[in-house]
């Protein structure tokens, strides 16, 4: 179970929060929350950090997708 790692999606939908309730809490768009979760746009640490605990769980098991080029 260590090696489980979640996407920032599936931590978000795991502790029952929508895109748009994030959004608001952060002051964002729903559409960068979106752009996070998908690796559109890279997230800064203060709120990736900040998401983690919000959906309790440690940092070390979300991954983030990096943006394809």
């Amino acid at each position: 179970m260590d090696n489980v790692k979640f996407s920032l999606a599936a931590a978000r939908v795991n502790a029952g929060y929508t895109q748009a309730e994030v959004a608001k809490m952060l002051h964002k768009t729903p559409q960068t929350i979106v752009n996070w979760e998908n690796g559109r746009s890279p997230i800064d640490t203060a709120n990736f950090v900040f998401l983690c605990e919000l959906y309790k769980v440690p940092q070390s098991f979300i991954f983030v997708p990096s943006k394809s080029t």
